[in-house]
């Protein structure tokens, strides 16, 4: 039997409240922390909408030579915070950036960053604004994205009830894969970076918003975005574990070639940017239908479930409960020794339940 679970058995959830309880909250905040990817606020002279606005960095990723290329660099730096519009359902109106950058880079390496915002923004049909530029020792790129959501629309993290279908949008591993070959030096042959170039799915949250029970974007892997959701909603999942069904095809071959278990590419931090969302039985074929009009292939990944527990059903009928809790805070005590962390990571998981 699994311990009480609480937000605050996160590290980084309790890093963000420590940050959020000295700001005063504005009275036009729809969201509360944690409740959502984007931050919902009301417009004056607005009453049918809200403005969705979110901001994300880049930066430890660049530290700890995650990303190589700058068109990585920069191609993430947008689709972050474009993926926290698409899981609030909000049209998206542009981005502004802060590229902060040692003075030595050359053009070469901003016009590789400049290229990756930029094809990330066309990609989805939006632009860059505009934004500001600093020489700093290290790199670090923000992007802020703003869009609006109908209020009578909104799509939060909140929501779930019991009997609800979860739903992934895409396949999912690449983000790890990546994190993989980077932590254990593999050839770049294996994994090269410029597969992972994962999208927002800001068409398919427009379709998700006012007909999906909640949502949550997978920038931090699978099976933490499931932790997220089950610790906020008090309610649990019981999930298909069939990974080969959810994670990506060049993933599962990598799994395979190194000899590394498939959980680790579900639950590792680093993740992509699809949706996991989960809707209620009597809208689930027509949201389907049209998801898959607009070239979204869901994938099914379970069932919410009322007791606060992430239970995982494997091939065999297996059930395993597990906590991803330590996992989790696994980023704050070795993250910085590589070759610990993956020692760490593995053991950690076993002794969680996963296999």
């Amino acid at each position: 039997m699994l311990p009480m679970i609480r937000m605050d058995d996160v590290t980084e959830n309790v890093s963000i409240d420590a940050w959020a309880r000295v700001f005063a909250r504005s009275p036009g905040q729809r969201n509360a922390p944690h409740e959502s990817d984007a931050e919902l606020i009301e417009l004056p002279g607005s009453p049918d909408t809200y403005l969705a606005i979110t901001i994300d960095t880049v930066a430890e990723e660049i530290r700890s030579g995650l990303y190589r290329d700058p068109y990585t660099m920069g191609w993430v730096a947008a689709m972050a915070s474009l993926s926290d519009l698409a899981a609030v359902g909000a049209d998206a109106m542009g981005l502004v950036v802060s590229v902060a950058v040692p003075p030595a880079c050359d053009d070469t390496f901003i016009g590789g960053v400049a290229r990756g915002m930029e094809e990330a923004c066309r990609t989805l049909g939006v632009f860059v604004l505009g934004g500001d530029s600093n020489a700093t020792p290290e790199i670090s790129l923000t992007g802020c994205a703003v869009g609006t959501v109908p209020r009578l629309k909104v799509m939060t993290r909140l929501g779930l009830e019991p009997g609800d279908a979860v739903y992934l949008t895409g396949r999912a591993g690449a983000g790890n894969a990546l994190g993989l070959a980077r932590l254990t030096g593999l050839p770049d042959e294996l994994f090269p970076e410029e597969r992972y170039r994962p999208e927002a799915r800001i068409a398919a949250g427009l379709l998700l918003r006012g007909r999906a029970s909640a949502c949550m974007d997978t920038s931090d892997g699978v099976l933490t975005t499931l932790d997220q959701l089950m610790r906020l909603n008090g309610r649990g999942f019981e999930i298909d574990c069939d990974w080969t069904r959810v994670l990506a095809d060049d993933v599962v071959e990598l799994a395979a070639r190194t000899e590394t278990p498939h959980w680790m590419m579900a639950a590792g931090p680093h993740g992509e940017f699809e949706l996991i969302f989960g809707v209620h039985a009597a809208q689930a074929s027509g949201l389907l239908a049209d998801l898959e009009a607009e070239g979204v292939e869901p994938i099914r990944l379970g069932t919410v479930q009322e007791r606060p527990a992430l239970e995982l059903v494997a091939s065999t009928g297996r059930r395993t409960e597990i906590d991803m809790a330590p996992l989790r805070n696994l980023l704050d005590v070795a993250a910085h020794d590589p070759e610990r962390y993956l020692r760490e990571f593995r053991a950690t998981g076993r002794a969680s339940g996963l296999e």
